[in-house]
């Protein structure tokens, strides 16, 4: 009974539209700043080293250089203080946790990106088979059916 309730109070705090994006990925995190009653969006750019939690709870990690020290941000992925994250590159990497960018400095810190195919060179999504005598793919010519 009592999960049911959390699930339902919960819910609205859940936000719709999350980007996709992943751990060693560099992103912009916009964040809304209140200072007395002025509100303004401050950017936020740097390299996401850590995902963790699930639902509301969820949270990741920016690790950004500002005058050669290392500055790390927490950021909740639901909060309503997070206005937008934007994928700037994608990272490839082999690890859950990028803890190990901590102690490097310099060009040590840089991930190779990962190469993705512009949007025309990429092959459509399959369809679903057509009925008999249509053609399956568009580059594919119908077949014509056997007449007996």
């Amino acid at each position: 009974m009592s999960q049911e309730l959390l699930k339902k109070a919960v819910a609205g705090s859940i936000k719709a539209q999350t980007p996709q994006f992943t751990v060693g990925d560099t992103v912009k995190v916009s964040v809304r700043i209140v200072e007395g009653e002025k509100e303004r969006i401050q950017v936020f750019i740097g390299t996401v080293i850590g995902r963790k939690g699930s639902g509301v709870r969820e949270t990741f990690t920016v690790r950004r250089i500002v005058n050669n020290e290392g500055v790390e941000r927490v950021f909740p992925l639901h909060s309503p203080k997070v206005s937008g994250i934007e994928v700037v590159s994608r990272g490839k990497v082999r690890r859950a946790k990028l803890y190990y960018l901590r102690d490097r400095v310099g060009k040590a810190t840089r991930l190779k990106e990962l190469k993705t195919p512009p949007k025309s060179k990429q092959r459509p999504a399959r369809e679903q088979p057509a009925e008999e005598g249509e053609a399956i793919d568009a580059r594919e010519p119908a077949e014509e059916p056997a007449e007996r």
